[in-house]
């Protein structure tokens, strides 16, 4: 299907006739606001779009979008959507998911389809916090977070998301937060354009639950020194007046300097598109936290095909080497059969 053959669209086209019931001030619908403002510029059709999601607050966004959508089943949602995009190449495949239903039960289906490079869009919703069950702690949340499961604060060492799908390999890594809309849609686009496993960690907040657990660096006043913004072929440069970067220490790891300090020769200059993930997993691994500078923007985009072009491939393969075959005739030949 080419852009020449789509309609044109608006956002009114692509809401659903369902009300939004998030809480009240819930960075749910910042994000869902960029979705639907940046569906109309995709070129793809309404029709060729499924939104999958599992269980929580971030799960409900498949009732909102006027798509084909499943709400799936606690921490499923990316082994439903790997099953579709793999049979139905042809559709706009997007898993939503929060940070609770991705990396708790959902953890092992997430790191396959990275692994695997699933042709999928991956939004991943982190509010360091069980929202939909009133409060508990994720795996996300901070050492020492004290909710209704950890009284006592947790003691658990929190995933860091970038890390994990790098480290699974994904193909295009991403983080954004619920307060820009702008960065939002520029990077949900080039997620949605890479073909296969987009994986776009959102910085969300819980104004109920955890309310400001990234305000230190996404509050308005502190993004300029807090927020590191990567730009790929460029010197990682960040704060009010560019004077603060990001370069090597005596050991290789990237730590955050004066520019006037080290000289603009020594900072790291950004590339995206490195075949190995090392580069980016140092970026992944400079704060230790979102309460000190934060990398933001595009970690990692190279290109590998895609789970569902290959297996694609070996059909074709199969069938050109035995014929089309009879799947039927095989199911009620008996209980066994013997494959050449």
């Amino acid at each position: 299907m080419t852009t020449v053959d789509v309609p044109i669209t608006s956002r009114k086209d692509w809401m659903s006739d369902q009300e939004v019931r998030w809480c009240p001030g819930c960075g749910d619908y910042s994000i869902l606001s960029a979705v639907q403002l940046m569906m109309p510029d995709l070129g793809v059709r309404r029709e060729n779009t499924v939104f999958v999601s599992g269980i929580g607050c971030a799960a409900r966004f498949p009732y909102y979008m006027n798509t084909y959508g499943m709400h799936g089943i606690h921490g499923r949602a990316a082994a439903i959507a790997t099953g579709l995009a793999v049979a139905r190449p042809d559709l706009d495949v997007w898993v939503i998911s929060g940070d609770g239903d991705a990396l708790s039960i959902g953890g092992n289906h997430l790191i396959h389809a990275l692994r695997r490079n699933i042709n999928l869009t991956i939004l991943m919703f982190n509010n360091q916090i069980y929202g939909l069950t009133k409060g508990q702690y994720s795996p996300t949340s901070e050492v020492g977070k004290v909710t209704k499961s950890t009284p006592f604060g947790s003691v658990d060492t929190p995933f860091n998301p970038i890390s994990l799908a790098l480290g699974a390999e994904a193909t295009f890594v991403a983080r954004t937060h619920d307060m820009d809309r702008n960065h939002m849609i520029e990077t949900f686009k080039r997620a949605h354009d890479h073909k296969g496993a987009s994986f776009v960690e959102v910085y969300q907040n819980c104004n109920v639950f955890n309310d400001g657990a990234f305000a230190a660096v996404t509050a308005k006043e502190n993004r300029s020194d807090n927020l590191i913004p990567l730009q790929h072929g460029e010197p990682i440069r960040f704060g009010a007046n560019n004077d603060k970067g990001v370069a090597p220490d005596a050991q290789g790891h990237f730590q955050v300097v004066n520019v006037a300090d080290v000289g603009e020769d020594a900072l790291v200059v950004h590339d995206e598109s490195r075949d190995s993930a090392a580069h980016a997993f140092a970026l992944s691994r400079l704060a230790r936290g979102p309460h000190e500078p934060t990398p933001v923007g595009v970690f990692r985009a190279v290109e590998r095909d895609h789970y569902g072009a290959l297996v694609g491939d070996q059909i074709l393969d199969a069938q050109a080497k035995r014929g089309s075959g009879d799947l039927a005739a095989l199911l009620r030949s008996g209980a066994s059969w013997t494959v050449e």
